[in-house]
């Protein structure tokens, strides 16, 4: 029988660059990547330098069967791919989903495009696993295991990204990273995708301040997601996406300021695991 437990972890919280040192040590350095246990199926979102961890975590763990979805392929969301140890056991098999592309290219030709010299020495051909490419529309619906809905939307962010909404057992997780609000108006397609949800988590790369300086960056604030959850009516605001100038003070300050906005609010930290 399968379980019904509903696990979000998180591996990865930092966006654009990993951190290192003192200064990241309560919050953690590594780029995005979080993991999602419905049940016995295994979902991961993102493959920044947290993949690395999280992939010995699997191994020791004995999972075979994993599900890996890309927000987009800027390289803090891919750059821990070639370090994932399930790809280098035969026995695993890994779907890797992508749905944010602008261009045409497919979810295959983004991982191979990546994994070539010059820049990298090694191809995914190296890999063992048996690996399964999934192209989807951001926008499309999609049913990965019985039992298993994932909505999607297409955000705002340069190239493309696709935001997810998880549902398992009565339950919702949602993934909403790398978008860019516009001031003033909230993003109709994020207000649906997390109506009703149990948990956001939500690109908060920018305090209100800096984003005034960074149109077109591809990011967004903490306040608009406090905002966004109060009209969707979601229960919780994981902060996520976290600006490397940001260090521990930092993040203390701003989570405390975001909590007193909307007290059920919280940053991201690597190891937090929260069950739903």
């Amino acid at each position: 029988m399968v379980s019904d437990q509903f696990l979000v972890r998180f591996w990865g919280v930092r966006g654009s660059l990993a951190c290192g040192g003192e200064r990241y040590s309560r919050y953690g350095g590594n780029t995005p990547c979080v993991e999602m246990r419905c049940g016995d199926h295994v979902l991961v979102f993102d493959g920044g330098t947290g993949l690395r961890d999280l992939g010995n975590r699997l191994v020791e763990d004995g999972v075979d069967r994993i599900d890996l979805f890309f927000s987009h392929c800027h390289y803090d969301h891919i750059e821990g791919l070639p370090f994932f140890a399930p790809f280098y056991h035969s026995k695993t098999t890994v779907r890797l989903w992508s749905g944010h592309h602008l261009d045409g290219v497919t979810t295959k030709e983004m991982l191979e495009g990546y994994m070539h010299a010059p820049y990298f020495p090694i191809a995914p051909d190296m890999f063992k696993a048996r690996l399964l490419y999934e192209d989807f529309t951001a926008g499309d619906t999609l049913a990965p295991h019985e039992g298993l809905r994932i909505d999607t939307a297409r955000l705002t962010h340069c190239n493309g990204s696709a935001g997810y909404r998880v549902t398992w057992g009565g339950r919702t997780a949602c993934y909403v990273t790398d978008t860019e609000h516009t001031p003033g108006r909230h993003d109709e397609a994020v207000l649906a995708l997390i109506e009703g949800a149990d948990l956001v988590i939500y690109d908060t790369t920018f305090t209100d301040n800096e984003f005034a300086c960074c149109k077109g960056y591809g990011h967004s604030t903490w306040r608009e997601g406090t905002a966004l959850c109060e009209l969707a009516g979601a229960k919780q605001l994981v902060m996520f996406h976290h600006n490397p100038d940001h260090d521990d003070d930092r993040l203390a300050a701003i989570e405390k300021e975001a909590q007193a906005a909307r007290a059920s609010t919280i940053a991201a930290r690597e190891g937090l695991c929260i069950a739903l």
